[in-house]
């Protein structure tokens, strides 16, 4: 950095030199100034710190004022070399310190600081979007006065936390001129960008975009759904079967049936018992069933079947979201409506196979074939978008 000297002659001395033929320069008390400073180029707002401590006056006189002009229209009277200044305008500011002595003798020297303009933000942004649209921001018109290097930072929401540590503030979501924003929520987003220039100038703005939830026409679709499964058990083994038959859907209604194969001759070979349990872990229900034969012309059987366990809606009609998902598992989850969701595990178990008539002294059938069909009464719940 550079620095002026401004050097004046006091009153007395100038006297002196008039009235003394031949004498030349300043007088041997006059004091020096010096000035230097922790830096010489500052952006808008921060501090610089100046030293004229280096500032001498010849012996025995000393140095009893710092007189300091900012250059900005500020001035300061300091007993002590050191003083610290905020620079709130742009552009170049020459520094001058003025040292006097207890002779009342001054000295002056100069310095030039630059200070460094923040960037300029121009936003360019849609008045609203709808839920699950995107929006792009353009901060390409945005400009350093200085004419330098931009960088950007996008905040998508301000009071989210997207990198993890611990301030929603500040979050790098997109570093470019141009963003493209997804917001998946209805209502007013805020978020900021931060614009830094090749000097380290920074602006920050705070913008706001309306979210507008869409618009669905619901009716609720009915469907019936069967299972049918089938195998063979020996006394006392027992299978699992496992599956999810309300997933996506409104259970209404369900009807199990359990039937054994016939023995070849009833009369002579006995039917076995079987039991069918159902458990519905999400629903925190189960109950159980066993085969009956009180008729010899017919199959041993069991049913379990149960109507009403959720409401049928109201159907054909219109509902704000913010998705087509977010709406179908709103409904699906509705209190006191969930009543089925989740896995059912039916399981079977051959509890009782009697002994039949012994074949050459064997047992000719030491199980059962079986099967098992459910029938369930469903509702789908349909949305689609009305254009608004």
């Amino acid at each position: 950095m550079s620095s002026t000297k401004i050097g004046t002659f006091s009153v007395s001395c100038m006297i002196f030199l008039v009235s003394l033929a031949g004498c030349t320069g300043l007088s041997s008390t006059t004091p020096n100034a010096e000035i230097s400073s922790d830096v010489n180029e500052i952006n808008v707002g921060e501090v610089i710190n100046f030293d004229g401590r280096s500032s001498t006056s010849p012996s025995p006189s000393i140095i009893v004022d710092y007189n300091w002009n900012f250059g900005d229209g500020e001035t300061r009277l300091t007993k002590s070399g050191i003083i610290s200044h905020y620079f709130q305008n742009p552009g170049n500011h020459e520094v001058e310190l003025t040292v006097t002595n207890d002779l009342g003798e001054s000295d002056s020297i100069s310095m030039t600081i630059f200070v460094n303009s923040p960037p300029s933000i121009i936003i360019e942004k849609p008045g609203f979007v709808k839920t699950g649209e995107i929006a792009f921001f353009d901060a390409s018109n945005s400009f350093d006065p200085e004419g330098g290097d931009l960088d950007f930072i996008w905040d998508f929401d301000k009071t989210f936390d997207s990198d993890g540590d611990g301030d929603p503030a500040g979050d790098a979501d997109a570093t470019t001129s141009l963003a493209e924003i997804e917001f998946l929520e209805a209502g007013n987003q805020t978020g900021i960008l931060t614009v830094v220039d090749d000097k380290g100038g920074i602006s920050s703005e705070e913008w706001t975009i309306m979210v507008i939830s869409r618009t669905y026409y619901v009716y609720w679709e009915e469907d019936k759904i069967t299972y049918s499964w089938s195998d063979y058990l020996e006394q006392g083994e027992s299978i699992s079967l496992t599956h999810e038959p309300g997933f996506n859907a409104r259970i209404i209604e369900f009807n199990a049936s359990l039937i054994l194969d016939r023995e070849l001759i009833p009369l002579l070979w006995p039917e076995d018992n079987f039991s069918l349990h159902i458990d519905l872990p999400m629903t925190g229900w189960e109950t159980s069933s066993s085969t009956t034969h009180d008729n010899i012309t017919e199959n041993a059987s069991t049913y379990i079947s149960y109507d009403e366990l959720n409401d049928i809606p109201e159907s054909d009609y219109n509902i704000q979201g913010d998705s087509a998902e977010n709406i179908v598992y709103s409904l699906l989850n509705e209190p006191g409506q969930r009543w089925g969701i989740g896995e059912w595990i039916w399981t079977i178990t051959a509890d009782q196979c009697d002994p039949d008539l012994p074949v050459d002294g064997i047992d000719p059938d030491t199980g059962n074939d079986w099967s098992l069909e459910v029938e369930f009464i469903i509702l789908i719940p349909r949305v689609a978008e009305i254009a608004v």
